[in-house]
C-alpha cells in the first residue's frame, strides 16, 4: 500500500512537471504540506520561483495601484485647488458685478438728478427768456411812448414857437443901446421899409438863446423875436426869402423860423438832399415843421419823411440817379447809429 501511495504521489509530481514552462502564465496552486514534502527538489525550486514571480507581480501591481492612487490624489488636490480658485474667482466676479451694478445705479441716479436739474435749468431759462422778451417789449413800448412824448412836446414847443423869428449873426452887445426890440425894428426898416410902417406887427418878447453867454463861443448867440401873430412872422420870412440878402447896419444876418430841437434835427436831416436838389434846379424848400418840397417834372412834390422820398425815387430813374449817392450815405449813417445802440 505504501508503494501505491508513493506511486500516486509520484503521479502527482508528474502532473506538476507537466505544467507549461511559462512561469508567468502558471497559475498559483494550493499545496498541502504533505505534497510539499513529497516534491522533488526541482519541483520545489520551480514552485519557489513561481511564488517569487507572483510576489513580484503583486508588488508591481501594488506599486502601480499606489502610483494610480497617488496620481488620483494629486489630481483630486489639483481639482480641489481649482475648485477653490474657481470659487474665489466666482466670488470676486460676484463682488465686481455687485460693484458694477452699484456704480450703474449711482450713474442712473446721477443722470436722473442731472436730468432733473437740466429740466429745472431749462424752465428757468425759459422763464428768463420770457421775462427778457417781456422786458424788450416793455422797453420797446417805453421807447415808443418816449418818441410819442417827444413828438408831442416838440409839437407843443413848435406851436409855442410858431410866432417866433430867429435872428442869426447879430453881434453880442449891439442891443445895449436900443434893446433887442429896437434892433428888430431897425432890421425891418433897413431891409423891409414897407413892413416897418405896419402898425400891426408887434413884438411881444425878445431874448437871446442860450441865456448865458459862453466866452469860448466865437459866434454870437441867436436872437429870438416873438411876434403877436403867426401871419406877421410868415409875412416877414417871405419877404426875407425874396430879398435873400438881409443886413443889419451893413453886416449880413439871417432870419429863420424858430423851432424845437427835435424839429431842428429833423429839418437838418433834409439838408444834404436839399443841396443836391438845389444844384439840379429842383427848387427844394423845407416846409413847416420838417417837410421837404421840390419840383419834379414841373410838379411840386412834398415829402413828410425820407421813406416816402425813397419810395418816390424808386419809381423815377432820373431822380434816383440824382440822389443815389446822398441816399446811400444816409442809409450807411443810420446803420452805424443803429449798431452803436
Amino acid at each position: 500500500m505504501p508503494n501505491n501511495k508513493r506511486k500516486n504521489r509520484g503521479n502527482k509530481n508528474k502532473e506538476v512537471t507537466m505544467t507549461p514552462s511559462n512561469e508567468k502564465d502558471t497559475p498559483i496552486q494550493d499545496y498541502e504540506d504533505d505534497d510539499i514534502e513529497e516534491m522533488q527538489e526541482a519541483d520545489l525550486k520551480k514552485l519557489i520561483r513561481t511564488l517569487r514571480s507572483s510576489q513580484k507581480q503583486i508588488l508591481e501591481l501594488h506599486k502601480s495601484l499606489m502610483d494610480k492612487i497617488e496620481n488620483l490624489s494629486r489630481e483630486n488636490e489639483i481639482l480641489r485647488r481649482n475648485q477653490n480658485e474657481t470659487k474665489q474667482l466666482v466670488q470676486q466676479e460676484t463682488v465686481i458685478v455687485t460693484e458694477v451694478k452699484n456704480s450703474i445705479d449711482q450713474m442712473k441716479n446721477t443722470i436722473e438728478s442731472l436730468t432733473n436739474r437740466m429740466g429745472e435749468a431749462e424752465e428757468r431759462i425759459s422763464d428768463l427768456e420770457d421775462r427778457e422778451q417781456e422786458r424788450i417789449q416793455s422797453d420797446q413800448r417805453k421807447e415808443e411812448e418816449i418818441r410819442n412824448l417827444k413828438h408831442i412836446v416838440g409839437n407843443l414847443q413848435d406851436t409855442i414857437k410858431k410866432p417866433n423869428i430867429r435872428v442869426l449873426g447879430v453881434p453880442e452887445g449891439m442891443e445895449r443901446e436900443k434893446g433887442l426890440e429896437g434892433l428888430f425894428s431897425e432890421i425891418l426898416a433897413e431891409n423891409f421899409p414897407g413892413l416897418e410902417k405896419d402898425r400891426e406887427i408887434l413884438v411881444q418878447e425878445a431874448h437871446r438863446t442860450p441865456n448865458k453867454h459862453d466866452q469860448k463861443r466865437s459866434s454870437p448867440r441867436h436872437v429870438v423875436i416873438k411876434l403877436s401873430t403867426v401871419k406877421h412872422k410868415e409875412k416877414i420870412l417871405k419877404c426875407a426869402r425874396e430879398k435873400r440878402q438881409i443886413t443889419l447896419r451893413g453886416s449880413p444876418i439871417r432870419l429863420t423860423a424858430d423851432f424845437s430841437s427835435e424839429t431842428l434835427k429833423a429839418r437838418r436831416e433834409w439838408r444834404d438832399i436839399a443841396q443836391v436838389l438845389r444844384e439840379n434846379n429842383c427848387q427844394p424848400r423845407i416846409l413847416y415843421p420838417a417837410k421837404l418840397s421840390s419840383v419834379n417834372e414841373g410838379e411840386i412834390k412834398t415829402f413828410h419823411c425820407k421813406q416816402k422820398l425813397k419810395e418816390f425815387v424808386a419809381t423815377h430813374p432820373a431822380l434816383q440817379k440824382m440822389l443815389k449817392d446822398v441816399l446811400h450815405t444816409e442809409t450807411q449813417k443810420h446803420g452805424h447809429q443803429y449798431e452803436r445802440r
